[in-house]
């Protein structure tokens, strides 16, 4: 919940507007990674960012609609119409609820976010877990029972200033799609990378995000999508525009090999066709702005395991929600500190954080190994910048879903974690 702004004029308006000034002018002579500079609470949101891998599936239905499709270019298309149909919520969501851009909350090692959606899709899950610290990585599952579909990914953010903040995503998603059955049932793949972004409305205290660059999905299959951000310019172009191809892979520069396209604003309308760019055929528009979000369903925070996102930040989202930067300042130092002594504890033991839903592979990946190329994927996957190629456990996922702590394991993990 945001805090309503002071009137125009205003002691506290002009206050507040001294500050963002001076906070631009600190980011603009800031050298290094942004992520690693601490931010004034005023800017502060009261959501963490382990909260937005639920942006992946605030569709299910879209989701798990290329499970049944037996074409695999029409499956492809689907994927593509599913990614597509995500940036809004991801990328526009905030800005357009509370007129501007806050920065989330930075998740602490072990940080959790889980919930589940229910609709017409059946029961879909989402395991959040910020899996690094240093470098900051957070890795997400999210699965679909009836279909057995699953998309798994991490990804970190390196931020820099020219001019405005430029974010470079880091990471990689996995979406799992089972084709057939019996015998001939197998797992489709398909490696999807993340566009990279930047901030505009910096110097008008409105900050609102604009994708630009490229990304690309591959599958399995021999499918490969294009996608191509603009945002508009001085004299041309729309606000958050995207174009995109997909192709049989390996056969991006022959314009007639292209079996589907899809083009529009990814805030408001998308449309589909059929066949190259030239002599397109309209299949469908899809309304980003009017399709409703199904709901994610969360624990009661009571109910919530110590650890996870909503109760771990809850004494930090009420002092930024009454507008109280001095609490909120000191509610965010208590975790911050409680952090760095586990760490320095474990450093002190030789210990290492387990994670609870997540591995780090050491061996060969074989998604990156089939498809990392046509993807521009590393085979390491980025590892030394997002603290490792992380990847779902399953049987670590069942044995924390069967877990119950006592109300004193409660109260040593928030002490020893948490600082409470």
């Amino acid at each position: 919940m945001s805090t309503p702004a002071p009137a125009p004029g205003t002691p506290a308006a002009q206050a507040g507007a001294g500050s963002w000034t001076a906070f631009v002018k600190s980011i603009a002579s800031f050298n290094g990674d942004l992520s690693s500079l601490t931010a004034p609470p005023f800017i502060l949101s009261s959501q963490s960012l382990t909260e937005f891998s639920a942006y992946w599936a605030t569709h299910p239905g879209l989701l798990t609609e290329p499970a049944a499709e037996s074409d695999p270019a029409k499956r492809a298309a689907l994927v593509l119409k599913w990614f597509l149909s995500t940036l809004k919520h991801q990328y526009a969501s905030r800005s357009e609820e509370y007129g501007n851009e806050k920065k989330p909350l930075n998740p602490f090692l072990g940080e959790l976010f889980l919930g589940k959606w229910e609709d017409e899709a059946g029961e879909t899950t989402l395991v959040s877990e910020q899996v690094s610290h240093h470098p900051p990585a957070t890795a997400y599952c999210i699965r679909n029972k009836k279909t057995g579909i699953q998309l798994e990914g991490y990804n970190a953010q390196k931020a820099s200033f020219k001019s405005t903040i430029i974010v470079k995503q880091i990471g990689h998603a996995i979406l799992t799609i089972p084709v057939g059955s019996g015998e001939d049932k197998v797992d489709e793949k398909y490696l999807i990378t993340l566009p990279s972004l930047h901030i505009e409305g910096l110097l008008f205290g409105a900050p609102f995000v604009e994708l630009d660059g490229q990304t690309s999905i591959v599958s399995s299959t021999g499918y490969t999508s294009k996608i191509k951000f603009t945002g508009k310019g001085w004299v041309s172009g729309d606000k958050n525009s995207v174009t995109a191809t997909l192709f049989p892979t390996g056969k991006e520069d022959k314009d007639k090999e292209v079996l589907y396209n899809m083009s529009g604003q990814w805030i408001k309308e998308l449309s589909l066709y059929e066949g190259p760019v030239k002599k397109k055929s309209l299949l469908e528009v899809y309304d980003a702005a009017k399709t409703p979000q199904t709901l994610l369903k969360v624990e009661p925070i009571d109910q919530q395991h110590p650890l996870e996102s909503r109760r771990a930040w809850s004494k930090v989202a009420e002092a930024i929600s009454k507008g109280d930067m001095d609490l909120t300042s000191v509610e965010k130092s208590k975790i911050e500190q409680a952090q760095r002594d586990k760490r320095a504890a474990e450093r002190a033991d030789g210990t290492t954080w387990e994670r609870r839903y997540f591995n780090a592979i050491q061996t060969k990946d074989h998604v990156l190994e089939a498809l990392g190329q046509a993807a521009g994927v590393p085979l390491d996957g980025d590892a030394d910048k997002t603290g490792g190629l992380w990847r779902f456990d399953a049987s670590k996922a069942q044995k924390a879903e069967d877990q119950k702590l006592d109300d004193a394991e409660v109260q040593t993990i928030e002490k020893e974690l948490l600082g409470r």
